[in-house]
């Protein structure tokens, strides 16, 4: 998952947060300078070697950091970024460690079948959703190994397969889909799991706002100077005045919780000659702040900018340098910014107080499952958990079935 801690103001430079600044832009239960002394011992353990600068590269000068892990089961350049260097390196260095633990988790496992987990009065989620294409669903009498979970609405015990929770790329023919989606850690449990949750919403969101026709996402556009937030203006100056374009769509499901996209490119884009998939980046953000959320969708288009400037991510392979660029994804740069009123955020501030204003806002569209695995046995001063909700869609991948009952609903209602 990309992790933003976004405080401060754009710089170039490695700063620190001037400690008049109040702490408005992070869920983090601790500031990111603390956040970091509190992690760096166990990141060698961990498989990190180094954390590097990206910043640079880029001439938009918007914070990214990348974390090395060269033996890793999963990918080996994990990124992040933030408002300021300290948050980027935070964020790197936090994705790394989910990935670590989620490569070999060692949380307990029970080896059993689903029915006799249910006789000892345990749930179980069978998650067809998550299924690999070409693989069989999980039956009642199967024995294989499970993750213990727990549903943050009656706290009820969930069992969880182990295999839909890794991220081990090792392991060949697996029968769940692997994926980072609601894999989220922090430096508490409360913390992780409310930036785990906000990512399933957003993947939730991004997924059903693909399903509109182009004119519908057009509507859908909106001026960052709507927010009226000195961050975000400051983010979208520095856009400008660097020659690229930006345009930020509104996402935001029947959920309510404010989701947006936010793409990047050289000005000019709509008429230049053969453009290339890398000429377009994207970045999505979900926060129950708008502001929060927008800005979280800006630092992520920039923080992709620098992914395929730098060359290293080894999930970005040789062909995406060579790829057309999609006219869907060009077209949208054709929309037109509206600006228009964003409410005033009613939502509470803490870790904890947010989670509790997620999970109403999930009750009350329906949505009565969110199951949090915790990854990690034993005290760390910091949590790995991944977050399960059946009920929402999940991003792109080779999985048995594509959509689930929200994607097919909006495909009725627009055609």
């Amino acid at each position: 998952m990309a992790q933003a801690a976004e405080t401060g103001r754009p710089s170039d430079e490695h700063s620190s947060r001037p400690a008049a600044e109040p702490l408005s832009y992070s869920d983090r239960a601790c500031p990111p300078e603390e956040t970091f002394r509190r992690i760096e011992a166990f990141l060698p353990a961990l498989g990190v070697t180094r954390l590097a600068r990206l910043t640079g590269l880029d001439r938009l000068g918007i914070p990214v950091w990348s974390a090395v892990s060269p033996n890793a089961r999963s990918i080996v350049i994990n990124q992040g970024k933030g408002i300021t260097d300290v948050d980027a390196k935070v964020s790197a260095a936090m994705e790394a460690i989910e990935r670590a633990v989620a490569c070999a988790p060692s949380a307990p496992t029970r080896t059993a079948t689903s029915r006799a987990l249910s006789e000892t009065g345990g749930r179980t989620l069978h998650l067809p959703g998550l299924i690999s294409a070409g693989q069989a669903d999980l039956q009642d009498d199967e024995t294989i190994d499970w993750l213990r979970g727990f549903d943050l609405f009656d706290g009820a015990t969930t069992w969880v397969p182990r295999e839909a929770t890794i991220l081990d790329r090792t392991i060949v023919g697996y029968r769940y889909w692997q994926s980072s989606d609601g894999l989220a850690s922090g430096n508490t449990e409360v913390e992780a799991t409310l930036h785990g949750l906000l990512e399933r919403i957003e993947r939730d969101a991004e997924t059903l706002w693909r399903m509109l026709p182009l004119n519908g996402k057009h509507r859908s556009c909106i001026d960052p100077g709507s927010f009226e937030d000195p961050v975000l203006d400051a983010l979208t100056e520095r856009i400008a005045s660097s020659g690229l374009e930006l345009r930020l769509f509104d996402m935001t499901s029947d959920i309510g919780i404010p989701c947006y996209a936010a793409t990047l490119a050289e000005a000019g884009i709509l008429s230049a000659r053969h453009p290339r998939y890398h000429d377009v980046t994207i970045g999505h953000g979900a926060h129950p702040v708008a502001r929060r959320a927008a800005i979280r969708a800006v630092t992520e288009a920039a923080q992709s900018r620098l992914t395929y400037i730098s060359g290293a991510r080894d999930d970005v392979f040789p062909e995406t340098f060579t790829r057309d660029l999609p006219e869907e994804t060009r077209g949208l740069f054709a929309a037109v910014p509206l600006r228009t009123s964003v409410a005033a955020p009613d939502a509470p501030a803490g870790p904890q107080a947010l989670l509790d204003y997620v999970l109403l806002r999930l009750e009350a569209a329906g949505i009565r499952t969110v199951v949090v695995v915790p990854l990690m046995e034993g005290v760390a001063p910091f949590s790995v958990v991944k977050v399960i909700v059946p009920a929402l869609e999940n991003p792109d991948g080779l999985r048995k079935r594509r959509f689930a009952e929200r994607a097919l609903a909006r495909a009725l209602e627009a055609g």
